[in-house]
């Protein structure tokens, strides 16, 4: 079975519970017949904290490097502007809100 490589937006390792502009750290995780965690990488946030702040790509192309060998990036909330982003360099946002050890291929 081929691995995939997963990241996860949670605040306490346990729950998929964060927006994806809010995250400053993505869990990676190995999926292959189980999920192994693999590293934390630390990220700056997409958010500014101006609800209605302009999508800034050059800070985005950042986060986005931090994601390109990851298949899916699991969040509790994305914007169409991120999310459509993120599909274009084949990151696939899920949207999921629960458990990490309940995710499955």
């Amino acid at each position: 079975m081929e691995t995939e490589r997963y990241a996860i937006v949670s605040t306490d390792g346990v729950t998929v519970n964060e927006h994806f502009g809010f995250a400053t750290h993505f869990l990676i995780y190995n999926m292959n017949d189980r999920m192994t965690l693999v590293e934390k990488r630390e990220t700056e946030s997409l958010s500014v904290g101006d609800p209605d702040h302009l999508f800034d790509p050059d800070r985005f192309a950042r986060i986005a490097a931090r994601l390109k060998d990851c298949c899916r990036v699991y969040v509790t909330r994305i914007g169409d502007t991120p999310a459509g982003r993120l599909r274009d360099i084949g990151v696939q946002p899920v949207i999921y809100a629960g458990a990490i050890a309940d995710i499955s291929r």
